[in-house]
This record gives C-alpha cells, sequence and structure tokens, in this order.
C-alpha cells in the first residue's frame, strides 16, 4: 500500500500503514512518559529540596520552569512537526527529553534542576503534539480511529494518576533521582520503535516559512499567562506583578490574533480554530482540565495530610480512576464513536465527572474512602475517559494534513493553560475557605487537639468549597460541547485535501 494513501474515485477506504498498531504502542508510551513527568516529580519534590538545598521559596522554580517551557513552546513545538515532519520532530522531542531527565536525575545544585525542567517542557512541547498527530495522519478509518484514539485518550487522561503510584514507589524504596531517570528507558524504546516502525505519510508537509513573529508573540503570550497563574497561587490575585502578567499576556496574545490574520503562513492559522467543532473542543477540555487537575491536588493533601496515607498508599488510591478512565475511553468512547454524535458521549461524561465530583463534595474529616473517594474516583474517571476519547480525536478530524501538527499542539495548550488555572485559581479558593473557617471556629477550641481539629476541618472545608467550583466548570464544559459541537458519527468515506501537500492524504469527514 502507498504511503500516502492515494485514493482513485470509488475504491474503498485506505486502512492506513500496515505498521499503525505498533507505532500506537510507541506513540502511546511516548505520551504516557510526558503525562507521567507532570505529577510524578511532585511527589518526589520534598527530598530533592532537602537534598539540593532549594528554599521554600524557589522550590515552585522545580513544577514552573517545566510549565513555562511546555506551555509557551506548544505552537511552536506542532509547528515544527508540520516543517520537519512528525516523525523526526517525535524522535529529536524525545531524544531531548531523555538527556534533560539525565540532566535531572544527576543536578547537583537547585540551578542545575532548574534548567533541567525546563529542557524538559521545551522538549516535550515538541514530542506532545507530534504524537497526537501522527496519530490522527496515520489513522484514517473511522472505527480504527476510535481505538486508536480510545487508547491515547486513556493514557493522556489516566496517566497523571499512575505518576502519583510511580512517584512513590521510586521515592520510598530507591531515590528521588529515579523519578527523572525512569524516563530515559522510556524514551530510548519509544524512540528506536519510532525511527524503525512508523511510516509517516509524506504529503502533509507544510514547508511554508517559519513565522517568527507569531513565535515570539504566541510564546512570550503563552508563558505570561501560565507564569500569571502561578504567580496568583503563591502571590495573590492582587499582586502587582501578577496583574502584569496577565496584562501583558492578553496584549500579547491579542497581537498574535492579529499577525495571524494578516501574515501569508501564520505558526496558528485561524481556520483551525474557528471551526466550531475544534473550538468548542479545545474550550471545553481546558475548562474540564481546569477541575481535573485542582482535584488531583486535593485529594492528594486530602489523603495524605488528612487520612495519613504514604506516598504509594496515595498513589494506589487513585487507581479506580485510572480504570474507569480505561473503561470510559477504551469499551464505552471506542464503542460508541462511530455510532453516535461525539456531543452525545462529550456532553453527558463531562456531567458523570461532575457527579463524580458531587460526590466528593461530602467529604469529611471521618468520610471512609470505600463509602465516599472510591465512587466519586470511579465517576470520575468513567466521564472523564468517556469525553475525552471523542475530543482527542475530534480536534484533529478533517483538519488539513499541513495543519495536523498545530491542530495537535492546540489539544495539549487547552490542556496546559487549563491545568495551570485549576491549580492556582482552586487553590487559592480553598485556602481562602479554610482561613475564613478557622477564623470563624478556633475560639471556641480551648485545648491544642482541638486547635488541630478545627484546623483539619477547615481545610476540608476548603477542599470541598473548591470542589463545589469544579462541578460547575465540568457542567459549564458540557454545556460548552452542546452548543459548539454539532458533528455527526464519523463516517468512513474519506476525502482528500491536497492544498500545501505534495500528495493526497486521506482524511475521514464527519457527518453533519
Amino acid at each position: 500500500m502507498s504511503e500516502t494513501a492515494a485514493k482513485a474515485p470509488g475504491a474503498p477506504a485506505p486502512s492506513g500503514d500496515a505498521n499503525r498498531w505498533k507505532a500506537l504502542v510507541f506513540i502511546a508510551l511516548a505520551q504516557l512518559m510526558v503525562v507521567l513527568d507532570a505529577t510524578i516529580v511532585n511527589i518526589a519534590l520534598p527530598s530533592a529540596q532537602t537534598d539540593l538545598g532549594i528554599s521554600d521559596g524557589n522550590r515552585q522554580w522545580v513544577v514552573t520552569a517545566y510549565a513555562l517551557a511546555f506551555g509557551g513552546l506548544l505552537l511552536f513545538g506542532g509547528r515544527i512537526a508540520d516543517l520537519w515532519g512528525r516523525k523526526r520532530a517525535f524522535v529529536i522531542g524525545l531524544t531531548g527529553f531523555a538527556a534533560a531527565s539525565a540532566l535531572g536525575g544527576a543536578a547537583t545544585s537547585g540551578a542545575m534542576m532548574f534548567g533541567a525542567r525546563a529542557l524538559q517542557g521545551a522538549f516535550g512541547a515538541m514530542l506532545a503534539p507530534a504524537a497526537l498527530s501522527l496519530l490522527a495522519v496515520m489513522f484514517t478509518d473511522a472505527k480504527e480511529r476510535a481505538k486508536a484514539f480510545g487508547i491515547y485518550g486513556a493514557i493522556a487522561g489516566g496517566g497523571g494518576a499512575v505518576g502519583f503510584i510511580l512517584g512513590g514507589v521510586l521515592t520510598e524504596y530507591l531515590d528521588w533521582r529515579w523519578t527523572f531517570f525512569v524516563n530515559i528507558p522510556f524514551a530510548i524504546v519509544a524512540a528506536l520503535g519510532a525511527y524503525f516502525v512508523i511510516r509517516e505519510p509524506e504529503g502533509g508537509r507544510n514547508r511554508n516559512p517559519l513565522d517568527i513573529p507569531g513565535v515570539l508573540l504566541s510564546t512570550l503570550g503563552l508563558v505570561s499567562l501560565v507564569y500569571g497563574f502561578t504567580r496568583a497561587e503563591s502571590d495573590g490575585w492582587g499582586d502587582a506583578t501578577t496583574v502584569g502578567l496577565f496584562v501583558a499576556s492578553a496584549v500579547l496574545l491579542i497581537a498574535f490574533v492579529v499577525t495571524e490574520a494578516r501574515v501569508k503562513a501564520p505558526l496558528l492559522p485561524l481556520r483551525v480554530v474557528l471551526d466550531r467543532n475544534r473550538g468548542g473542543i479545545y474550550l471545553s477540555l481546558g475548562i474540564a482540565i481546569i477541575a481535573m487537575f485542582g482535584t488531583f491536588l486535593f485529594l492528594t493533601y486530602y489523603l495524605q495530610v488528612i487520612k495519613g496515607f504514604s506516598p504509594i498508599k496515595t498513589g494506589f488510591a487513585f487507581l479506580p480512576m485510572i480504570a474507569g478512565m480505561m473503561i470510559g475511553s477504551t469499551q464505552i468512547g471506542t464503542r460508541l464513536m462511530t455510532r453516535v454524535p461525539a456531543r452525545t458521549l462529550m456532553g453527558p461524561g463531562f456531567l458523570v465527572a461532575a457527579a463524580g465530583m458531587l460526590v466528593m463534595t461530602q467529604m469529611e474529616i471521618g468520610s471512609s474512602y470505600a463509602s465516599t473517594i472510591l465512587p466519586a474516583m470511579l465517576l470520575l474517571g468513567l466521564g472523564m475517559g468517556t469525553a475525552f476519547m471523542p475530543a482527542m480525536s475530534l480536534a484533529t478530524l478533517g483538519v488539513e494534513p499541513r495543519d495536523a501538527g498545530v491542530a495537535s499542539a492546540m489539544v495539549n495548550t487547552s490542556q496546559q493553560v487549563g491545568g495551570a488555572i485549576g491549580t492556582a485559581l482552586l487553590n487559592t479558593i480553598a485556602a481562602s475557605a479554610t482561613t475564613s473557617y478557622i477564623k470563624d471556629h478556633i475560639a471556641t477550641a480551648t485545648s491544642k487537639p482541638q486547635q488541630q481539629l478545627v484546623q483539619m476541618q477547615g481545610a476540608v472545608h476548603g477542599y470541598a468549597n473548591a470542589i463545589w467550583v469544579a462541578v460547575g466548570m465540568l457542567v459549564l464544559a458540557a454545556v460548552v460541547v452542546v452548543t459548539f459541537v454539532n458533528a455527526g458519527k464519523p463516517e468512513a468515506t474519506p476525502v482528500t485535501s491536497g492544498e500545501g501537500a505534495e500528495d493526497e492524504l486521506v482524511v475521514p469527514v464527519v457527518a453533519h
């Protein structure tokens, strides 16, 4: 079969490259590595901080350096994938990520650690969009595409929770440095597999010159936005620097949009985001991730600080959510995606996840894991898995092949920005509610044990208040889906999109 899958009129839809399912294994492995890294380092952070002598004021940069580089360079990384070729960008991204991980594991100072984390983020920004866009151009049959994106969606959603388990095991039984070194075998296997197995269709390159003004404006605008939310969490929303970062971000991103509308070869062609289905997907995913990331944070603190779970036990406590995501993505989503419109999976999926969050708002100091946390996690995982899977597929479905990398980068950008907003916004809400509760109840606590009890009750009260906001976010995500996403079920009838491509590449269309 031709790699570019040129199609004669009336011929059946091509099934794609013969090695596409083998390729999926290595793409999924790379995606798991990137998603794991977002949470695995958090578990190891206290030990790393002590060993490297990082101050409390600077420890946030272990997380922030990665988030800024990753979030700021995603659009650039997606465009590089379209320009150089997704396979090449994928392998380079993996190699660089492995080298940066080795540097982080061998770090002897805080500055060396911060630099390694920034490099991880930069190579991750090249790797993540290349991985998703490879799936978009390799799986063209509607049913196969559903299965492939079901697996990818489950990994994208559940990998963060797996990071808690792996981070706890490595930190407790080996050393915090292994939370970095563990990426190296992942990356080597995925890179070698990709090099020998992936056969990327040649027709989807975008060989237009790089939009340098667009790169600078988007990178600076996204970095300002992500850093603004990071500062808001630590220094408050009214802090002059925080406000300045948000203003700068708004100005830079508006200038970016104006530039993209005028230049001949834009970094982000506005046709990618102005499509109502893709725009709805990006917006709803970002909103849902706000809820999800905040909840990961609160559940970790609740289980470890309030319930006294060890890091490993906390990690395993997240397993029901991972199981729910796997079922939602690979069973419900995959089986129904080719039979029903995407919004009839995504809308109810977000609402089921909201129901899980609603159960979580009822948690108290004495709540048992089995009666409150377990059903909440199952519902959350099931709903998110069902919603993520069609979202990942629809975000790149029908896009012109030359735009596949940038369209994939927008999925990652919405998730990254959503994660930054979720961590800062929900943490601020929780902290404010906790402070207010303690202030109102501490006067009645006459002994030290009573005061400690009030402080714990205040913390749980704060978590519950923030999770109520997360419930609202998931309901809002469902409303966005129902309002904007009007695509029908994927049809097996392919169309070609040859504009700006050397050969014809078959891309499935969506019935309206």
